[in-house]
C-alpha cells in the first residue's frame, strides 16, 4: 500500500491505547452497537465482500494503492489498519468540506480531542469536561464527557453538508461523473441527509446525560435498515380505460438509487382467485460505460442506459390487462445492490446478498 491516504486522530491518549469501539461504548453503548453493524464500519474491502469484488478488478490493486480509502478506511496508516473503515472519528472530527470538480474532501480538525456533534438549541456551544459540586461536595454535576470535548457550533453537522465529502460526487480519470448525490440534500436543517439516513430513534445517546432518542448510527440505506426509508416512496392505483395505471414517486432529493451497480424493479401482479398473475416489470437503472457497452467505473465515459427514478420524479406506468371486480393489485418496488448482469463478471455469482432482490415498499390495491 504505497498511496494509502492518512488521517491520524485519536480522542485522548485513552485511546491510543485501546481501540475507539472499547472506549467509546463506555459512554454511548447504544450508538456504538448501531454503528457495528452498519456499511460505514464495515467499509473496506475486509468487511464489504461487494466492495472487494470491484476492488478486486481495479487496475490500482497490483500497485498496492487502495484509492478507494480516501472515504472507505480514511483513518489508516497501515495495510493491517483498513479494516477499521470508517471510525467514530471519522465523522466527528470533519471540520469543513472542501468542494472540488471530481470530488469532495473532508478538511479534519488539528484538535483530535474535540468532536463535533449536532443537537437542537445547543448551536453555539462548545462544552468541555468538567466536575461542579455544590452543597459542600454533597451535590456533583457532571459537564461534558471526560474522553473528548464536544463542540456543537458546526453548522455543517446540522444541514448535513459534512457527509458531501465522501457522498457528494466522483469523476473518473476520464472526466466522467461516475455518481453525484447533489447539495439539495445538504442544505436545509430540518431535512437533509442526516434526518433520512440517520432518523431519531429511541434511546438515550449517552450514558453521562440521559435524552429520550438519539440520532441512528446503523445508517439506513439499500444495504442496511432500508425500512427506516419507506417513507420516501410513494406508490399508488387508479384505474384508467380498459386498464390501469401504477404511479411509483420517488421523494427524495435524489436519484431513488444512486450507485451505478444499482438496479430497482417495479412488479406488478393481478391476485384472482388465489393466484398471482405477474405483469410486465418496469426497471429502473443508471448504467455507464463506453463505447463498448456497460463497463467498470474506472473505464467509463458516458451513461448507457438511464431510466432511474430521478429527484422527486413520479412516474406512471400503464397495464392494458382488464381487471375484475375482486381482483387485487399487488405492487412492488424493490432492488438488487448489483445489477444481475455484472455479477458474473465481478464474481459474485452465488453470493446471496447480490444476488437478493429486496422489496423496499408493497402495497395492495382492491378492484371495486
Amino acid at each position: 500500500m504505497k498511496k494509502i491516504l492518512l488521517l491520524a486522530v485519536a480522542l485522548s491518549s485513552l485511546i491510543v491505547a485501546k481501540s475507539e469501539m472499547e472506549t467509546c461504548v463506555k459512554c454511548h453503548p447504544t450508538i456504538v452497537e448501531e454503528f457495528k453493524g452498519s456499511m460505514h464500519k464495515n467499509s473496506s474491502f475486509y468487511d464489504d465482500e461487494i466492495h472487494k469484488a470491484v476492488w478486486d478488478k481495479h487496475p490500482s490493486k497490483a500497485k498496492g494503492d487502495y484509492n478507494c480509502a480516501e472515504c472507505h478506511a480514511p483513518n489508516a496508516k497501515a495495510e493491517e489498519e483498513v479494516k477499521e473503515g470508517i471510525t467514530c472519528t471519522t465523522c466527528h472530527t470533519i471540520k469543513d468540506v472542501e468542494e472540488h470538480k471530481s470530488k469532495n474532501k473532508n478538511v479534519y480538525a488539528k484538535d483530535a480531542k474535540t468532536l463535533y456533534s449536532a443537537e437542537a438549541g445547543r448551536e453555539s456551544e462548545k462544552v468541555a469536561y468538567k466536575q461542579e459540586s455544590s452543597w459542600f461536595g454533597m451535590n456533583k454535576t457532571t459537564v461534558g464527557s471526560p474522553y473528548h470535548d464536544i463542540d456543537y457550533s458546526n453548522e455543517k453537522f446540522y444541514t448535513a453538508q459534512v457527509c458531501m465529502g465522501c457522498h457528494s460526487h466522483r469523476e473518473n480519470s476520464h472526466e466522467f461523473m461516475l455518481c453525484e448525490t447533489g447539495k439539495e440534500g445538504a442544505k436545509d436543517k430540518k431535512e437533509n441527509c442526516i434526518t433520512c439516513h440517520m432518523p431519531k430513534v429511541e434511546g438515550s445517546a449517552t450514558t453521562i446525560r440521559h435524552s429520550q432518542k438519539h440520532a441512528f448510527h446503523g445508517f439506513a440505506g439499500a444495504r442496511k435498515h432500508p425500512e427506516m426509508l419507506t417513507q420516501y416512496v410513494e406508490l399508488n392505483f387508479k384505474k384508467i380505460g380498459n386498464g390501469f395505471e401504477v404511479s411509483v414517486e420517488n421523494k427524495a432529493p435524489h436519484n431513488f438509487m444512486l450507485h451505478p451497480l444499482r438496479v430497482a424493479e417495479l412488479r406488478v401482479n393481478i391476485i384472482r382467485g388465489g393466484k398471482a398473475i405477474p405483469l410486465k416489470t418496469e426497471t429502473f437503472v443508471k448504467a455507464i460505460g463506453n463505447d463498448e457497452g456497460p463497463s467498470m467505473p474506472w473505464l467509463a465515459t458516458k451513461v448507457v442506459q438511464d431510466t432511474m427514478l430521478k429527484a422527486k420524479e413520479k412516474k406512471s406506468i400503464s397495464y392494458s390487462d382488464a381487471l375484475q371486480k375482486g381482483d387485487k393489485i399487488e405492487v412492488q418496488l424493490g432492488y438488487y445492490i448489483v445489477n444481475p448482469k455484472a455479477l458474473k463478471n465481478l464474481n459474485l455469482d452465488g453470493n446471496k446478498e447480490a444476488e437478493k432482490f429486496t422489496v423496499l415498499k408493497q402495497k395492495y390495491f382492491d378492484v371495486e
